[in-house]
């Protein structure tokens, strides 16, 4: 498994948040779906509130 680093943002209440997450996962896709997943568990976000910019490894 690889340490990937996702940038982003997500909707707040008062506009738009940037974010930078570095988390461990098999690909980038897997890396973007933990990471909608984490936002819609501890946010109660939907994934069209979150807008992920970039995956890098």
């Amino acid at each position: 498994m690889s340490e990937f680093t996702v940038t982003g943002s997500f909707q707040a209440r008062d506009g738009w948040q940037s974010f930078e997450k570095q988390i461990e996962a098999e690909n980038e896709n897997v890396a973007e779906e933990h990471i909608l997943a984490e936002f819609g568990s501890r946010h109660g976000l939907k994934r069209t509130q979150v807008d992920i910019e970039g995956v890098d490894a």
